[in-house]
Parts: C-alpha cells; structure tokens; sequence
C-alpha cells in the first residue's frame, strides 16, 4: 500500500509523517513544539510525580521571557495528534528529539 503524498508549490512531491509518539521522559518541557506547531496538536501539563526526568540538558533551552523556566515540572503532551499535518516542524526544532513521526498508508 503506498504512502500518503503531497506536492509542494513548485510541483514536487513529498511524503509527510505524522506524529505517533512523544517520549515524556526526555522532555524539557521548553515549548518550542508547542510554538511552532501550526494546528492544536501539543498542551503543556505538569509533569507525572513517577516520570523519569532526564537531567542530562542544558539551562539555555528554557526561555523565561516566554515563561518557560527550569523551576516549572512542566512536559509536554499529544493533546490532538489526529489534527498533525505532518509538516514535523515540531522534530526539526526540539533539542531532545521527543517526538517520533511516520508516515501514514493511504
């Protein structure tokens, strides 16, 4: 069964993955999916008490100007992932690379 395509303005064609999966536990929590998400896929929510935090980032991929900070047990969470276009600007700018994305049969 072939994937589900697209064709870009200048005619070529593409194949979008949707998201499936976001790995809680590698989350920060900085909200750059969540920004630059252009559906309602993402919510930010507090952490679970028993989630595994990985400790292993660095401080600058919190912005407090956007009220992002490292003393919030914030994640990120799939609040629609049926409403994903599959653009994946949500893979290309998180630092941990939590989401996992495939294509979808048409």
């Amino acid at each position: 069964m072939a994937n589900i395509t697209g064709v870009t303005q200048g005619g070529e064609e593409w194949t979008p993955a949707f998201i499936t999966d976001l790995n809680q536990a590698n989350c920060i929590g900085c909200g750059r999916c969540f920004k630059v998400c252009p559906r309602d896929v993402f919510d930010l929510v507090e952490r679970e008490d028993d989630a595994e935090i990985d400790d292993d980032y660095d401080d600058d991929y919190y912005d407090d100007e956007d009220g992002f900070s490292d003393d919030t047990a914030m994640v990120m969470t799939l609040k629609n992932a049926m409403d994903c276009i599959g653009c994946e600007a949500c893979y290309r700018v998180c630092p941990k690379k939590c989401m996992r994305h495939l294509p979808k049969a048409a």
